[in-house]
């Protein structure tokens, strides 16, 4: 796996704690890391990036939630079984007593979320990712987990979990409320996860926890990588997640354009705020578009799906409340910004055929 240089600050690394690395490394035949050469990079697993005496350049991650055999085991099963059609960092091996995953490093590779904050994402780059997708959703279900998707958590409607609540932060908190007061929203998310759990939709592989940072980019191809949820599901949720993420950075990048339209002390409309909420998720429609048209270039049998699309636009409003109660972790107080996120997200769940087309999803001709 490549972390950008450009996005995320090195920090120093110690093995001294975790002989198992060197230990890993030196089993696969690579020899142990080259103490100087170790860095690392922040993350929800502790990692590791180095290169071995053999001249190897590799990524190690260990796993550490309490399901970490489990994300371990899906991440082996993806390797195994889409070694020779997924575009994907080669895992080296797995040391599962330690939970360490080991992988080669692409050290010149940036990931799409980077990409995109740049305005430097192509459509382009966007159809060979909906290829990958496409490519994955298209293997054999066999061997992968088939136990249901965690999320979206539907029991959290009736009532928090006192460990997470104790945990949570005021601004969880608060959006819990809201949402907990909606029973319509809750409704839609009850009925999207149950006729996944069901399999009342198509079942396919799917990546599980797709996100523009789980593209990496490099001058030649776009790798897909972290497969620790993935399982089988319905296809819709990975299609979701992409055009969710692109309406996550229309929502979160409308307030400073409506800023810079305005005249020094002027207050926006209503009218000017839905307007330019409108032209930033048209602004980047496009790559959801070609998202899908390389989608289904690689997987032809989405055509016969009919409800593939309404149940994508609604995977992509649940992906905007996963990413409002994401970003309401690390904060004590809701911001309007992440209102009107959430707000977007209840609007899709509840009228995904009135807004599918103009989020761009609409499956090619």
């Amino acid at each position: 796996m490549a972390r950008s240089r450009n996005a995320i600050a090195y920090r120093p690394a110690d093995l001294s704690e975790v002989p198992a690395i060197d230990e890993l490394l030196q089993t696969l035949g690579l020899g142990p890391f080259q103490p100087q050469s170790i860095r690392s990079v922040l993350g929800r697993n502790n990692n590791w990036i180095g290169t071995t005496t053999g001249g190897q350049e590799v990524f190690v991650k260990q796993l550490h939630d309490g399901d970490r055999q489990a994300r371990l085991a899906r991440t082996e099963h993806v390797a195994r079984s889409g070694e020779k059609v997924l575009t994907m960092p080669a895992l080296l091996g797995v040391d599962r007593t330690a939970s360490l995953i080991a992988m080669a490093y692409l050290p010149d590779a940036e990931t799409a979320a980077t990409l995109a904050a740049r305005d430097e994402f192509s459509t382009e780059l966007a159809r060979a990712a909906g290829g990958q997708i496409g490519t994955l959703h298209r293997l054999p279900c066999d061997g992968f987990d088939q136990s249901p998707h965690p999320l979206p958590p539907v029991q959290a409607f009736a009532g928090l979990s006192l460990p997470y609540y104790l945990q949570a932060s005021a601004a969880e908190i608060e959006m819990w409320r809201l949402l907990q007061g909606d029973q319509a929203l809750a409704d839609a998310l009850r009925t999207l996860r149950e006729q996944d759990d069901a399999g009342r939709s198509p079942r396919t592989p799917i990546h599980g926890d797709l996100r523009l940072d789980q593209f990496l980019i490099t001058a030649d191809s776009v790798h897909l990588s972290d497969f620790e949820e993935a399982r089988a599901g319905d296809p819709a949720r990975d299609i979701g997640a992409f055009a969710g993420e692109w309406l996550y950075l229309a929502a979160t990048a409308t307030p400073a354009t409506l800023a810079g339209s305005l005249m020094v002390g002027q207050t926006a409309t209503h009218a000017q705020i839905v307007a330019t909420g409108v032209a930033e998720i048209e602004r980047r429609s496009p790559m959801v578009t070609a998202f899908l048209d390389g989608y289904v270039t690689s997987r032809p049998a989405a055509r016969s799906d009919e409800t593939l699309v309404r149940r994508a636009a609604q995977f992509a409003g649940w992906h905007m409340l996963d990413r409002m109660l994401a970003s309401a972790a690390t904060t004590q107080r809701l911001s309007p910004t992440t209102k009107a996120a959430a707000g977007i997200g209840r609007t899709l769940l509840l009228n995904p055929d009135d807004f599918a087309s103009t989020l761009g999803l609409e499956l090619p001709c």
